[in-house]
């Protein structure tokens, strides 16, 4: 009995489906979807040609005649029906920009792509098919850098697809498309609702979610459904022991994400049943991460085509940019942070809020979101989420970063925070030294600048035990090691005139004197012929810090100094940019610089003293010092005793270590010590 259109009508409604082979499944019958799926859901037995008790020729002929689509639009479409879907479906086309006043129904038409021009050779790369029945229109273009091609339906419906080329010139990868029924997907078994029920996952939240099961081999698995606007894009399973996989060749987007549409704040967790979790305790606006967490936070971020591990970001941009808040509730442990850091460089760090979980016990936390509902319930989640903080971003900070260190400071927990003595009372009065801080340091040649930076290194080192690295070029390191254990052991280091009556230093004086310079002081030298930059000295300033804990560095002086100077580069340009590095060396190590710095040639000089503005080079020396020394020796002896030096104050920035004045000192020429000057009667 030879098949007729209807009788293949009747067989579609009544869930048969075959084509040439004489044994074929549900999920394999794919020649007509459309029709399909709009037809009842059939029981998904496999039937064999031979059921129906048609031979396979015929039954294959009339399957041909029966899915053309001028035979199924002639029995079901009047005349008058087609030209009305045909102008409806024209009209269509034209609001979308494609022009189809040419096409003919049932006939292919060539043009050039309405969306990219055909490039450069403007070639009609663009083809349009109209269905005879004019209510399907679908097109297509050929070049690889466009790719656009879709579909469009008279009663409006429509699918476009968009396939450019990726910057590497290959093609962007299509998608699967998934239906539920192709996929097998069933409605919870009452042991899986039970498991979600232990873990504080109510039917509800697992019915609004779509969760489902699926066999899979000898077990029953969880089938997570991930949705684009209410589509079935991916699916991924969960089985047994924590195991996870995932449908091949789909889209990758986050779970929930149509949950986030219209949110302007989005909760973003590592796992679905975390997901599940959060929605539980309140909060619906929230998605988690397909692939969960990588081991560790990548070097560098890659372009948007080249990022595969994150591509479900660059795939659901337009979700993602509306959020003004994004909230990582990923897990506390460390794959959890490096993916919290993922996420944050991508979705900019200045509207994300990171999660920190509860503590278990004195040094656990919890692990996620779930572990916190099942073992403390959802007001903790609710308390976790809601006290999230501001992702913390390099280099910008909030005073709460620092209230430990302002209480410190304020209960002086240091002990030097008012500054260090100098060890001469009446120069504390108008300067101490305080970490961190950089003080320059000017005066005539032969006024005993580098002579009294040593004094006072000495002073510190006995009162505190600070240590010191000094990078001094115009002494050498016997002349500079005589005039540091003269101050130290306090008798000259020759039987020599300048030394007076007073007995020289023994042996046994200069063997714990050098034990006492090697423990204290640490050299910065160039050997060779070169002049250090004042980068080379900061290097090695550092490791001196890094190795040997140094508080102090003394660079003695400036025009020693190789000046690396850019071409373009102004002097005072460049010293203003060498005293920011030697500022954030001192700030960063807490270590004390002082930087000695030569004044200019005085013309006509008179014996007074110089000013800071007298430094040779510019004036960032005394603009950006937090401190600075004018050391003059006393030459005319109506001003004092010729023994004596004047330091002068000239900036204090910190008003809490010191304050702009004049301090006397003596020197003893024999024993390079400095003390106060005796009080005037």
């Amino acid at each position: 009995m030879p098949a007729t259109g209807n009788t293949v009508r009747n067989f579609i409604q009544s869930g048969i489906l075959m084509n040439t082979s004489n044994n074929l499944s549900w999920r394999r019958a794919v020649f007509y979807r459309p029709l399909l799926h709009r037809c009842p859901l059939p029981s998904r037995r496999s039937i064999s040609i031979s059921d129906v008790g048609i031979a396979p020729s015929a039954m294959r002929l009339c399957l041909v005649r029966a899915y053309t689509p001028s035979s199924l639009s002639r029995t079901a479409v009047p005349e008058a029906a087609e030209e009305d879907s045909l102008e409806v479906l024209r009209r269509l086309l034209e609001e979308k920009g494609i022009p189809c006043r040419a096409g003919k129904p049932g006939q292919y038409t060539h043009m050039i792509c309405p969306k990219c021009g055909g490039g450069k050779t403007k070639e009609g790369s663009f083809s349009l098919f109209i269905r005879e029945d004019g209510k399907l229109a679908m097109w297509s273009c050929f070049r690889g850098k466009c790719g656009w091609r879709g579909h469009l339906q008279a009663s409006g419906d429509m699918k476009e697809y968009n396939a450019p080329a990726a910057p590497n010139g290959k093609p962007l990868k299509e998608y699967r498309q998934l239906w539920e029924e192709d996929l097998e997907l069933q409605p919870l078994c009452n042991e899986i609702v039970t498991w979600f029920s232990e873990r504080m996952i109510s039917t509800e939240t697992l019915r609004r979610n779509d969760v489902m099961q699926r066999k899979y081999g000898n077990e029953i698995v969880i089938a997570f459904t991930y949705k684009r606007d209410g589509k079935l894009v991916s699916c991924k399973y969960r089985g047994n022991n924590k195991r996870f996989f995932q449908e091949k060749n789909t889209e990758r987007v986050f779970y929930g994400l149509d949950d986030i549409k219209t949110a302007s704040e989005i909760i973003i967790v590592e796992g679905e049943i975390d997901k599940l979790s959060l929605e539980e305790a309140g909060f619906p606006n929230c998605i988690s991460v397909p692939d969960g967490a990588p081991s560790k936070v990548s070097p560098d971020i890659p372009q948007e085509n080249e990022d595969t591990q994150f591509q479900y970001l660059w795939n659901c941009k337009e979700y993602l940019e509306k959020a003004s808040r994004i909230i990582l509730a990923t897990d506390s442990d460390q794959p959890g942070q490096a993916l919290a850091e993922e996420l944050s460089r991508r979705l900019g760090k200045e509207r994300c809020w990171r999660v920190t979980w509860p503590k278990k016990n004195g040094f656990e936390t919890f692990k996620d979101a779930n572990e916190v509902l099942m073992c403390l319930g959802p007001d903790a989640v609710r308390k976790a989420i809601e006290e999230a903080e501001l992702y913390p971003i390099k280099g910008l900070f909030s005073f709460r970063n620092y209230f430990h260190e302002i209480d410190s400071y304020y209960n002086l927990r240091h002990g030097d925070e008012l500054g260090v003595s100098t060890g001469w009372s009446g120069v504390d009065e108008f300067y101490r030294v305080v970490p961190g801080e950089l003080t320059v340091v000017t005066g005539v040649p032969n006024s005993g600048k580098s002579e009294w930076i040593d004094a006072l290194l000495c002073n510190l080192n006995e009162a505190t035990g600070w240590t010191f690295a000094l990078c001094s070029m115009e002494n050498k390191v016997r002349e500079h090691a005589r005039k540091l254990l003269e101050k130290r052991i306090k008798k000259p280091f020759f039987n020599a005139p300048y030394g007076n009556t007073i007995e020289r230093m023994t042996a046994e004086d200069l063997e714990q004197g050098k034990e006492w310079l090697d423990n204290t002081f640490h050299l910065i030298r160039c050997e060779d012929d070169c002049l250090p930059s004042v980068n080379w000295v900061l290097n090695l300033a550092k490791a001196a810090v890094l190795r040997h804990g140094i508080r102090g560095l003394v660079i003695d002086p400036y025009n020693e100094l190789d000046h690396q100077r850019q071409p373009n580069q102004t002097e005072t340009e460049y010293v203003s940019l060498m005293l920011t590095k030697i500022k954030r060396f001192a700030q960063h190590h807490s270590c004390h610089v002082w930087f000695v710095a030569h004044p200019r040639q005085l013309q006509s000089w008179n014996g007074s003293a110089p000013n800071l503005y007298d430094i040779s080079g510019s004036a960032h020396f005394i603009n950006k010092c937090d401190n600075g020394i004018v050391i003059h020796r006393i030459r005319d002896e109506s001003e004092g005793p010729p023994n004596s030096i004047k330091v002068h104050v000239r900036k204090v920035r910190n008003k809490v270590a010191g304050r702009i004045g004049d301090a006397s000192l003596t020197y003893d020429c024999a024993t390079g010590v400095y003390r106060d000057c005796p009080p005037q009667v």
